[in-house]
C-alpha cells in the first residue's frame, strides 16, 4: 500500500508539472505584471523610478493603444506602398507605373508598349473568417476571434513586409526617374543640334 501511495503521488507530481508546464507554454493567456517602481516619476509618458533596486525606464500604455497604433502605422505604410483609392492617392505602386508609361511613350523614346510586371500584392485585404448569427442582445452580427498576440505578430510581420517593400518600390521609382529625365535631356540636346 506504501508503494502505490508512493506510486500515486508520483503521478500527481508528474502530471501537475505537466500541467504548469502547458500553461506556462500558452502564449495567448493574460500574464500578471509586475509594474509597481518605488520613487517613480512620469516623464513624456514614460516613468522612471526602482524596481527590484535598479534604476528603469517603464513605458506601460494599454493594449488596445499598442493595437490600434501598430493598425494605423501598417495601413499607412500600405497605402504609402501601393496607394488609396478613397483618397485618391498612387502610392509608390502608381509613381512606378506612371513613371514607366513615361518611359515607353514615343515621344520619350519608347516603343509605346507599357511593360508592366509588378503585382499588387496588399497584404491587409484578406477577409476574416466570421461567423454570422445572432448575438446575446438579438442583434445580427459577424463575428471574428483571433488571439491577440498572434493578430500582433501577423501585423508585425506586415510592417516588416511592407518597410522591404517600400524602400524597394523606392529605389526603382528613383531609377525610372532618373531614366526618364535622362531621356527627356537627351531630346532636347537633339533638338537644338542643327
Amino acid at each position: 500500500m506504501i508503494h502505490s501511495i508512493k506510486s500515486l503521488r508520483a503521478l500527481i507530481f508528474i502530471l501537475s508539472l505537466f500541467f504548469a508546464a502547458a500553461c506556462a507554454h500558452n502564449p495567448n493567456k493574460a500574464e500578471k505584471l509586475d509594474t509597481k517602481m518605488e520613487k517613480s516619476t512620469g516623464v513624456g509618458g514614460e516613468d522612471v523610478g526602482i524596481k527590484d533596486g535598479n534604476m528603469v525606464i517603464q513605458k506601460k500604455s494599454e493594449l488596445s493603444e499598442e493595437w490600434r497604433r501598430l493598425k494605423n502605422e501598417v495601413y499607412g505604410l500600405e497605402d504609402h506602398v501601393y496607394g488609396n483609392e478613397t483618397f485618391n492617392s498612387r502610392g509608390l505602386y502608381g509613381v512606378l507605373k506612371d513613371c514607366r508609361k513615361d518611359i515607353t511613350a514615343r515621344e520619350n523614346g519608347g516603343d509605346g508598349k507599357l511593360m508592366w510586371t509588378e503585382p499588387l500584392e496588399r497584404l491587409t485585404d484578406r477577409e476574416e473568417d466570421a461567423k454570422l448569427g445572432v448575438d446575446e442582445n438579438g442583434k445580427l452580427v459577424a463575428v471574428s476571434e483571433e488571439f491577440t498576440r498572434d493578430r500582433i505578430e501577423r501585423f508585425k510581420e506586415y510592417k516588416r513586409i511592407l518597410l522591404k517593400r517600400e524602400e524597394e518600390y523606392q529605389d526603382k521609382v528613383d531609377v525610372c526617374q532618373a531614366e526618364l529625365r535622362s531621356r527627356k535631356e537627351d531630346k532636347q540636346t537633339a533638338q537644338k543640334e542643327p
